[in-house]
């Protein structure tokens, strides 16, 4: 099995807002981040009013088209029968924001040729924040960000209005690989198999590296300059064959309301832990690591699928 690991350029920039008091949104609140986000995006940068992104004749050079709508490149070679590819950026939540000084955080991770965009994207967010944010417009004011590499160290780029130059993308370091780890998944899993959501009862190792093989392949062929090239056939077919070592996942039942389509949708998923032996799955590392800055299935740039991973054992030598 010939295996090239995957190189995503990313960056990860934790905002930080002030509220006035304790924040009051939903457990999951990245529905009403990216929605007051995305609308804050469009009134910055459209020129063209009341024309949808896709007959725009701007849409191919367009922030809000790119991040949001991300539609395909006409000479695209993948992903052919879709309007749109991965979006060039997650959302990420901190378990607890709820703080004395009433200080709130969020993460923005940022992949590829999306960080040219940056700086509308921190006016977008400070601009969701001033108008509110969920449905009792909760206001939120941008008081810092920090850029965060990927050994937790932080470096201050805004502070009091102004934006300090930031340092390129880079691709996340690879520590070394655990005899065993433990999955956690922190906010619902969704993913489809047989055109069904998995559930506790039939999850599986396969399903879920097949969707986090796509999904970083996608991510490396639409938003860098180095499409992934690898065996995806060998590497399937051995993710089939994998098994846990054990699991407790549950399903979380959860709705958002659809301001798009005009009508609540369910977006329950899995969340909790399962435990993995990697002892002959040296191929495989590359991919879950890296998928904790990608997250994984549906609605990832609301944050859903977010992961972590935590070792259970020594690293084999």
């Amino acid at each position: 099995m010939i295996i090239t690991h995957p190189a995503i350029p990313l960056k990860i920039y934790r905002f930080f807002f002030t509220t006035t008091e304790q924040p009051r949104l939903p457990a999951y609140p990245g529905s009403a981040w990216r929605g007051a986000f995305g609308h804050a995006l469009k009134k910055t940068v459209c020129v063209v009013r009341d024309t949808p992104c896709n007959e725009c004749l701007l849409k191919n050079a367009c922030a809000y088209s790119y991040i949001f709508e991300t539609p395909m490149p006409a000479n695209t070679e993948k992903m052919r029968k879709y309007t749109a590819a991965p979006h060039p950026f997650v959302l990420r939540f901190h378990q607890s924001n709820a703080q004395a000084d009433l200080l709130y955080s969020l993460d923005v991770i940022l992949f590829g040729h999306g960080q040219r965009y940056f700086p509308y994207i921190v006016h977008a967010l400070q601009t969701a924040g001033n108008e509110g944010i969920g449905s009792q417009r909760q206001p939120f004011s941008l008081q810092k960000i920090d850029a965060i590499d990927d050994q937790n160290n932080s470096q201050t780029i805004y502070q009091q209005g102004e934006l300090f130059p930031q340092q390129a993308a880079e691709i996340a370091s690879l520590p070394g690989m655990p005899k065993q780890i433990e999955i956690t998944f922190h906010t619902p899993l969704r993913i489809k198999q047989d055109n069904k959501n998995m559930t506790a009862r039939n999850f599986n190792f396969g399903a879920l590296f097949c969707t986090l093989l796509r999904r970083i392949s996608m991510i490396s062929y639409f938003h860098t300059d180095t499409p992934l090239e690898t065996d995806f056939a060998a590497l399937t077919a051995k993710a089939k064959t994998v098994q846990l070592v054990s699991q407790q996942l549950l399903w979380y039942d959860w709705t958002r309301y659809s301001s798009r389509q005009q009508t609540e949708m369910n977006m329950g998923g899995l969340i909790g832990t399962v435990q993995l032996d990697m002892e002959g799955l040296e191929a495989f590392w590359p991919y879950l690591w890296l998928g904790q800055y990608t997250h994984i299935g549906k609605g990832t740039s609301m944050g859903l699928g977010a992961y972590s991973i935590k070792s259970t054992s020594l690293p084999i030598q």
